[in-house]
């Protein structure tokens, strides 16, 4: 594994342990299964089980995308809202942190 993506792992990792209530690994999970999203169905899929803000969720994913370096953004014009999608060379490494945090007691 290159240097990066173990930079990656690593701050995928730490992002995950400091999770209090859940919400980030629910995010990335999201993330694993939708594959594509943007911020409003984000929004729309944690409000049924959190009770979190529309900004807190916009910045969750705006800080995912810029310090953890997993996602890809895209913007097909300035009328439509941002998707992002999981790299998918970081599917895997996605799979084991989520999982490694799902083993560890809470």
């Amino acid at each position: 594994m290159d240097s990066l993506k173990i930079r990656i792992k690593r701050r995928l990792e730490v992002y995950l342990e400091l999770d209090i209530d859940g919400i980030r690994k629910f995010i990335i999970d999201i993330l694993l299964r939708l594959k594509r999203l943007t911020v409003d169905q984000l929004f729309n899929e944690l409000n049924k089980k959190f009770k979190i803000s529309f900004s807190a969720v916009a910045s969750t994913l705006g800080y995912i995308h810029s310090k953890l370096g997993i996602l890809h953004a895209y913007k097909e014009s300035y009328k439509t809202p941002i998707v992002y999608s999981l790299k998918e060379e970081y599917v895997d490494i996605v799979e084991n942190a989520l999982s490694k945090s799902a083993s560890k007691p809470s």
